[in-house]
């Protein structure tokens, strides 16, 4: 009999069954994790992967291990080869020196399989551990494990990688509450804060997808593997903004999505980084709110009016990009045209009228009646629409001079200019004039008596004097 290895290190002495069962537990709970069961032993032992006796360095073929007899006990870590696949779906493994074990299939792989077969051929030589012996030796003298086996193995993997800061790729299993495991050959769970960089309410849709995920904490004794995704896409994010803003000009007209709005403006992505346009920027005529003119999702072409570098700012326009009101304002609203207006504000000078988006004019507090006017809203009111006359127009200042009393006064010469033709000359009042004769019966003063009496009196002062 080959010396064997175990946890207590004991040599040449003869184990029974129940005091090896004392010794996995002591592996258990020294080199396991903390929700292995007595049952889920691994050797932590590094200089005891193989054991002496059994195919590997030691031996140069299976022939020579049957050749002799192993003392196996629950806990070792041995090389076995596999004979058969039972009825039951049970592996039978060949441990040396006519002895045998089976592994279940549960303990065959931590992937989901059909057949044992799917994971093993007969013939296969491979790496189990013993987790306990069987008093009925007709099927065999041990419990064996592969997938433990296999989960140390990938647990050792996973620790390397995060020690590296490696990023690892695996599928989404399932939904779970408060986030999401994925497979690794072993379980990893990713917070559902973790996912994405934004609140993501419904988890159902990465189920089945395959991500990368970033290790953030594995403790390999408590099978404890927290994974995150949010941290390698703000890593992408990051990358995606620095090149963004590298490559934006001021000036520069460029195409983008419309991410957010808000009360005092709308974000639009444009290559990876979101920039505001202002409301005041969104049209050439006043809005309320930015939705009146846009909505989430939308596609627009804006202006790159500033780009801050350090602070990660862009101030974008879209109304810079539209053709401007002012244009050709001249010949659509020269002066002397009369059109439709609505009035936007009124102040204590006058009222300010929009007579196309993004043109408003000035209907003066003088140019609202031909009667005085003590306040505009004596005749005007915000949002009424009303008729006005172009008095000038200003292009370069963008300025335009309205008038609503010039209105009434066309339209009182046009009355005036249709009702002269139809209408009489009426006599006009007669006024009683001064008698020119002498009006004997009533012995009254003619208008001749009273100039010469007038005249004699001015006669006879100059003489005095």
């Amino acid at each position: 009999m080959t010396e064997k290895e175990n946890s207590n290190n004991v040599e040449n002495e003869e184990v029974t069954n129940e005091e090896a069962v004392e010794t996995a537990n002591e592996q258990v709970q020294v080199n396991s994790p903390a929700d292995t069961s007595p049952e889920d032993v691994l050797a932590d032992n590094e200089d005891a992967d193989v054991q002496p006796g059994v195919a590997g360095d030691q031996a140069e073929s299976m022939s020579d291990v049957m050749r002799d007899v192993v003392d196996i006990t629950p806990g070792d870590l041995v090389k076995g080869e596999v004979l058969a696949i039972d009825n039951e779906k049970q592996v039978i493994v060949g441990l040396g020196g006519g002895q045998e074990g089976i592994i279940p299939p549960r303990e065959l792989a931590g992937e989901r399989f059909d057949h044992p077969s799917d994971i093993v051929t007969v013939g296969d030589v491979i790496d189990v551990v013993v987790l306990r012996d069987i008093k009925d030796k007709e099927q065999g003298s041990f419990i064996l494990s592969k997938k433990r086996v296999d989960q140390r193995k990938i647990w050792e993997e996973l620790q390397d990688k995060y020690n590296n800061n490696e990023v690892i790729e695996a599928p989404v299993s399932k939904v779970v509450k408060g986030g999401l495991t994925v497979d690794l050959g072993v379980r990893g769970f990713v917070p559902a804060s973790q996912m994405d960089t934004s609140f993501v309410s419904d988890l159902n849709q990465f189920e089945g997808q395959t991500y990368e995920f970033k290790i953030i904490e594995i403790d390999p004794n408590e099978r404890q593997l927290i994974l995150s995704r949010k941290v390698l896409l703000e890593k992408e994010h990051a990358a995606e903004r620095e090149e963004a803003l590298d490559n934006l000009e001021e000036g520069s007209v460029v195409s983008g999505e419309v991410v957010r709005l808000t009360n005092f403006g709308a974000f639009v992505n444009v290559g990876g980084v979101d920039g505001l346009v202002h409301i005041s920027e969104i049209a050439h005529e006043r809005i309320d709110h930015p939705k009146d003119k846009l909505s989430k999702g939308d596609k627009v072409d804006v202006k790159v009016l500033k780009v801050d570098k350090e602070q990660e700012r862009i101030s974008l326009s879209i109304k810079d990009t539209l053709p401007g009101p002012w244009d050709n304002i001249e010949e659509e609203l020269a002066p002397g045209t009369v059109t439709k207006g609505t009035v936007k504000r009124v102040t204590d000078f006058g009222a300010f009228v929009e007579v196309k988006p993004g043109v408003e004019g000035l209907v003066h507090i003088s140019e609202m009646a031909h009667k005085h006017v003590e306040t505009p809203h004596e005749v005007v009111a915000k949002d009424e629409e009303i008729d006005v006359k172009v008095l000038s127009v200003n292009p370069s200042e963008e300025r335009i001079s309205l008038s609503i009393k010039a209105l009434t006064d066309d339209n009182e010469s046009n009355q005036k200019s249709k009702e002269e033709p139809n209408k009489k000359q009426e006599d006009k009042p007669s006024v009683k004039q001064p008698s020119l004769r002498d009006d004997e019966e009533d012995g009254a003063f003619t208008l001749g008596d009273q100039i010469g009496d007038q005249l004699s009196s001015f006669m006879n002062n100059d003489d005095e004097e």
